[in-house]
Parts: structure tokens; C-alpha cells; sequence
């Protein structure tokens, strides 16, 4: 989601509209702060203040722990009215699932079933799909939906060691996987531990296991391309598809719904400026990388590819947007790579693996001072 600072000093959403007071509010404390900012161009903002105020507009919201896993959940103050209906996910999820999870496990013979009816006693080696709590989780995730599935087998199969084994396969085919619905919309699960211990169901005699994922669901309103209005992401990304090839999909800010593996997200998470000298300011962006592929290996060489070719590149070419100038001949800029890591034990849907900051220096405009018109002098002090 982006937002920029207009003529009239009110912040404006592409996606999202923003109260006027909010907006307003926000422009005074960077106004008050920097005494400059009335005279900078909309290309200065594009570098220093225009990313502030779209990481605290996309940001502005309270961030808290999850109690388990280490998670963050986003509590998004605006409102989104473009959300897809939850009966609609709903339906194509649970489809989705029940097809993938025969496909895992042939000996259910295809009875994957929802929560039965009460009375209703479970015959035979099967898996009961729950749904439970949906959440907002992020800008840039979308919706999460939480699932329980629980395999179920006889104690003359195996019983708590047939459900530990088919636990297995169920982690292994479901874990950071991308599934895609009937109508070409994409989400992915990531599994989120057992929810309680191994059961004997008092009805059918059979031992259960609970297992809980969250189902990762891009909003509908991703799926615009928002990365062309920021010159440092649209560089960012240029050079990520020059160094992977036409075969990645490089994505910016937020993961659109009928997103593809394997692929590359970039997304601003922080920004801040300091003084350089008497006019000079030094403005830093820190930015996310997501590598999401379907094998481990894969995921893994093109995170240390990426943090490598970035280390070694000094500067990053960035084409800033001229009314004066059709041709962009001569607005050509450049940013440096200030540091770049990765953590390879990081969710790469979820939290990403690549840490970068880029930096840029850009030129501070004189104070708006009047001249000196006269000088008076005195030889001796009376």
C-alpha cells in the first residue's frame, strides 16, 4: 500500500483512503521536524520522506507477539472494503485441501471429511478437516486461517504409530507449499505445531492426532501492480530479475493472489535520514527479501546468491520520474548497498530470509535567507 505527500501537503492512498486529520497530522510532524521540507522536489521526498511516510502509513498499526512461535500479528487500523468473502475462501480452501490430502495419503481412500455430525461415528482410516480462527496478519501476507487436520487409523493398522506416520507425511507435503483453488487464486500453509496429544476417539475406537496450519491467503487487492510508483523498489527488482533470469517472478511490497514459485519479494520495512555535512542528507531504506521456491535446496543457494552478488555490488542505478524531462535522459541516480544478510531458518513467505539497507545521498537546498543590503562601520568603540 502506498502513500505520497500531495501539493497540498495531505497524504494520498492508492489503494486505501486516509482520514484528512491523519494525514495531516502525520505531514505536520515531518514538516516540523524538517525545517528544509517546504522547498524539497518530489523527487527528494521519493528518497527520504515520501518512504517514511509510506512504511508509518502501511505500518501504522500495533504490533504484538504471538504468544506461540514467535509470530507478529498486525492489527490494521484501515479498512479494506475489497476483502473476498469468507465463504468464498472458505469453500475453495476446504476443496483444495481435501483433493491435496487424498492425493498425500492413499490409504484414506479419498475420506477426507469436514467435522461430523453429532452421532455420527467415523468408520474406517480417514482425516477430519476443522476450521477455526481468521485473522488479518500483514500488509504484505494477507489473511490467515487457522486449520486443524486429524488423521485418524484403527489400532489393528498401527494405531498411534500409523498416525505418527501419516503426521509425517502431511507435514512434509503441506509445510511452506503453495497450493492454488478452482479459480487460479494461490495460498500457502505453513504448519504450526500439534495442538494437543494423540486421543482415542470414544466413537470409532480410532487414534486421532490434531494437527494445526495456517492457511496464508493474499487480499484480492495485492494483486495490482504497485512497485512502478517507488524508483529504489523498481531498481531493486530490475536488478533481481536481471540476476535470476525470466524464469523468477519478482514481486514488490505485498504477495498479489496469483502469485508464482519461484519468486522474489521485496518490501520496505524502514527508512530514516541523517545529516551529511553542512547540504548534504544521507537517507537509508531497509529493505526484506522473500525467496520462495519448492525445494529447500533451491531456496537456500538463491539466498546466498543474492547476498553475495549484492555484496559485491557497489551501486544500484535508480531512475527517478522527470515532468520536465520525457526522456528521463540525466535523472538517472544511484544508491549504495550498505549491508546485506540473511537468516536461512526464517519463513521465507512469511518473514523472509534477506536483510538489506540501501543508502543515497541527496543534495540539502540552501536556507531561504534575505541578503545583506547595508553595512554599518564605526572605527572606535564608545
Amino acid at each position: 500500500m502506498y502513500y505520497r505527500v500531495n501539493s497540498k501537503g495531505r497524504t494520498e492512498s492508492t489503494y486505501a483512503k486516509v482520514q484528512t486529520g491523519q494525514g495531516a497530522g502525520l505531514f505536520d510532524a515531518v514538516k516540523q521536524s524538517l525545517p528544509w521540507f517546504d522547498n524539497h522536489s518530489d523527487s527528494v521526498l521519493k528518497g527520504g520522506v515520501y518512504c517514511c511516510l509510506r512504511v508509518a502509513a502501511t505500518c501504522g498499526a500495533d504490533l504484538k507477539h504471538a504468544a506461540k512461535g514467535g509470530e507478529m500479528n498486525v492489527s490494521m487500523r484501515n479498512e479494506i472494503n475489497d476483502v473476498p468473502s469468507t465463504n468464498t475462501w472458505s469453500t475453495l480452501i476446504r476443496k483444495t485441501l481435501k483433493q491435496k490430502l487424498s492425493a498425500l495419503v492413499p490409504d484414506w481412500a479419498g475420506r477426507v471429511q469436514d467435522v461430523p455430525s453429532l452421532g455420527e461415528v467415523l468408520s474406517g482410516p480417514c482425516a477430519v478437516i476443522t476450521f477455526a480462527e481468521e485473522v488479518p496478519k500483514s500488509g504484505w501476507v494477507g489473511y490467515r486461517r487457522i486449520i486443524k487436520i486429524s488423521p485418524y487409523a484403527r489400532p489393528e493398522d498401527g494405531g498411534a504409530e500409523q498416525v505418527e506416520a501419516w503426521s509425517a507425511e502431511l507435514i512434509k507435503g503441506l509445510h511452506q507449499i503453495r497450493l492454488e483453488d478452482d479459480e487460479g487464486a494461490a495460498f500457502t500453509c505453513l504448519y504450526l505445531g500439534s495442538s494437543d496429544s494423540d486421543r482415542v476417539d470414544a466413537g470409532s475406537g480410532m487414534v486421532t492426532r490434531s494437527l494445526r496450519f495456517g492457511v496464508y491467503v493474499p487480499e484480492e487487492w495485492a494483486d495490482a501492480s504497485v512497485g512502478t510508483e517507488d524508483p529504489w523498489l523498481s531498481a531493486l527488482q530490475g536488478w533481481t530479475q536481471h540476476k535470476l533470469g525470466a524464469n523468477w517472478s519478482v514481486y514488490g511490497d505485498v504477495w498479489p493472489g496469483g502469485y508464482d514459485t519461484p519468486s522474489v519479494l521485496w518490501r520496505l520495512a524502514g527508512c530514516s535520514t541523517s545529516v551529511a555535512g553542512t547540504s548534504a542528507l544521507e537517507v537509508r531504506q531497509q529493505w526484506v527479501g522473500h525467496v520462495l521456491t519448492d525445494h529447500s535446496v533451491l531456496t537456500r543457494q538463491t539466498v546466498t546468491r543474492l547476498v553475495e552478488q549484492l555484496a559485491l555490488q557497489s551501486r544500484i542505478a535508480v531512475k527517478e520520474a522527470s515532468d520536465h524531462n520525457e526522456n528521463n535522459e540525466g535523472n538517472t541516480r544511484y544508491v549504495t548497498v550498505d549491508e546485506v544478510k540473511a537468516d536461512l531458518q526464517n519463513d521465507a513467505y512469511l518473514n523472509g530470509q534477506i536483510r538489506l539497507t540501501l543508502q543515497q545521498r541527496i543534495r540539502r537546498p540552501g536556507s531561504n535567507v534575505p541578503l545583506i543590503r547595508e553595512i554599518h562601520h564605526s572605527k572606535g568603540i564608545e
